[in-house]
């Protein structure tokens, strides 16, 4: 009898394992069969610092992404780096340019952007304080944010989010002084950049977060360099050999160079977005990178050539650009994807 008790029970236990195993590989080939059926366009934008010129327009109720709208209306995700701490409260740490902004900027980024970098050399200037405050703020404006946090453990995982059938991870890393703007086990700060510890967070992204598009969003290389430097192409690769997707950049303050490395993108530097704090013509002008996913790779990327004010208030162009496809390669004269 207790044999046959035993017997039964395993029986039933298989049957589950079964149908359990049945139910998962359904649903992963629903979830391929998805991206295989759908597209998902990202829009990824440089510096954005919504103190200064900015923030007077926002004081007085001028919009300042108005001249550059439609990029933001023609993708899925709209994703950028926020270069300044959004918050009242704080003490400016020594440095040479400190950037804080009034919460009352925020609902004017809402309107335009999903997430935010904020792992960058102007996130801190106000110390832990403030940008704690900052991500309280965005959290209550429903921006999202990756590359830093309330403590380290924080700050290293990856922003989560799902679209047309995909899941999306994006992580942030920074490499430019100072240092001490990183989070600790106890403080906010911002995820600096390690080798070997981006490339942990990329696995993890995959099989802990079970993220589909995994995309590091750097803040890197050397300020008005129009070509990425040998640290950052490094860098580029092993994160794709980690298992990235694609890899933005920026920091540098000007548009650098693309590769291509094992059928997967690499944009060095978009260059400003929104921003007063300039001092060439070459900080005057960014990119908007539109990146085009179909199955479970990107597919294609194109730019939109970015003119900056002497507020340094954003405009879109009719300029030809760069645009890459997999199946044409690197293009350097590329209609921009949305009219002026």
């Amino acid at each position: 009898m207790q044999a046959r008790f035993k017997r039964a029970t395993f029986f039933c236990i298989a049957v589950a394992t079964l149908l359990a195993s049945l139910i998962s590989s359904a649903h992963a080939a629903t979830s391929n069969q998805i991206k295989s059926e759908k597209s998902l366009s990202l829009v990824f934008v440089g510096d954005i610092v919504l103190d200064g010129k900015a923030g007077e327009h926002i004081q007085r109720g001028a919009d300042p992404f108005k001249g550059v709208k439609r990029i933001f209306e023609s993708a899925d995700l709209r994703i950028a780096n926020l270069e300044c701490v959004v918050a009242l409260q704080g003490e400016v740490v020594d440095k040479n340019f400190n950037f804080r902004a009034h919460p009352r900027t925020l609902p004017y980024l809402a309107k335009y952007v999903d997430a935010v970098s904020i792992a960058n050399n102007h996130s801190g200037d106000f110390g832990p304080k403030a940008f704690s405050e900052m991500l309280t703020h965005l959290q209550q404006h429903q921006i999202g944010f990756f590359g830093g946090g309330n403590d380290l453990q924080q700050a290293h995982k990856p922003f989560i989010i799902e679209k047309n059938g995909y899941r999306i991870a994006l992580l942030g890393y920074n490499e430019f002084m100072p240092r001490s703007f990183e989070a600790t086990a106890k403080d906010a700060g911002v995820a600096w950049s390690e080798d070997e510890q981006v490339a942990a967070d990329i696995r993890d992204a995959r099989s802990v977060y079970s993220a589909d598009i995994v995309i590091p969003f750097m803040h890197w290389g050397w300020e008005n360099e129009l070509r990425s430097g040998p640290r950052q192409r490094a860098l580029a690769r092993k994160m794709i050999d980690a298992g990235a997707d694609a890899v933005i950049g920026g920091h540098p303050h000007v548009i650098q160079d693309t590769e291509e490395y094992k059928g997967k993108p690499i944009i060095y530097s978009l260059g400003n977005f929104m921003i007063d704090a300039m001092d060439n013509a070459n900080q005057a002008r960014g990119w908007a990178v539109r990146l085009e996913l179909k199955g479970t790779s990107v597919q294609r990327w194109q730019t939109q050539l970015i003119q900056l004010d002497e507020e340094g208030i954003p405009n879109s162009t009719d300029e030809l650009s760069a645009c890459w496809s997999k199946e044409k390669g690197l293009q350097t004269q590329c209609k921009p994807f949305v009219a002026k």
